[in-house]
């Protein structure tokens, strides 16, 4: 992979990955994964847990492939790919052949993903409380992002923000991935965002006669 002599943080590796950031602690703990021997000094601060393209790579097999290798014949799997690195496919037993090319491309393509959505989100100094925004509006990333979580239609929110595109909503979706806040995420009403309305809805079941929503 071209990237591999980057590093990445946890959040950074199940976000191009798309393994769930507990599953990339558990592989670090194991040992899955051989993650950078020391802390690394990168731009914004220290990374304590950093990991290699090539660590990716082998989350995405080791979660891919899953209970279709046992244990012990995944790790023969990575010694194979390490000794064959331009291999596109690595045979994993008598039946089972790996496409590496694939999962490398998968893998590139939200590489680019994520360096795109860093290129376009940051912290602009007096604009909506230096929240993250798509550069050149005031389009808070994370409350999109809650909006949709929340329940909102993405067609409604582009029809809300004429700015905001498809794949600004794309791109917000891995950058908030690699970026988690920490803590409890803020609701809608303390970012800033208004309820313009309000109904009464009856829920099936509900012996009351109406509940607020």
């Amino acid at each position: 992979m071209g990237a591999a002599a980057r590093i990445y943080t946890p959040a950074e590796a199940a976000a191009v990955s798309g393994i769930g950031i507990k599953a990339v602690h558990n592989a670090i703990d194991k040992r899955i994964v051989d993650t950078v021997p020391s802390a690394v000094r990168r731009a914004g601060g220290i990374v304590r847990r950093a990991l290699t393209g090539e660590d990716l790579l082998r989350l995405k097999l080791w979660y891919g492939v899953g209970a279709t290798l046992p244990a012990d014949r995944r790790h023969r799997l990575f010694e194979e790919i390490k000794a064959a690195p331009t291999a596109k496919t690595v045979r994993a037993d008598d039946l089972l052949i790996i496409d590496v090319a694939e999962a490398r491309k998968q893998l590139e393509a939200r590489i680019v993903d994520l360096d795109e959505a860093d290129a376009a989100i940051g912290r602009v100094k007096g604009v909506m409380g230096a929240e993250p925004v798509f550069k050149g509006t005031r389009i808070p990333v994370r409350m999109i992002m809650t909006m949709l979580a929340q329940g909102a239609d993405e067609a409604e929110v582009l029809e809300g923000y004429p700015k905001l595109t498809p794949r600004m909503i794309e791109l917000a979706r891995i950058w908030v991935a690699a970026h988690p806040v920490r803590g409890r995420p803020k609701k809608l009403s303390e970012q800033g965002v208004k309820i313009k309305s309000s109904k009464s809805v009856v829920l099936k079941g509900d012996p009351r006669p109406s509940r607020r929503v």
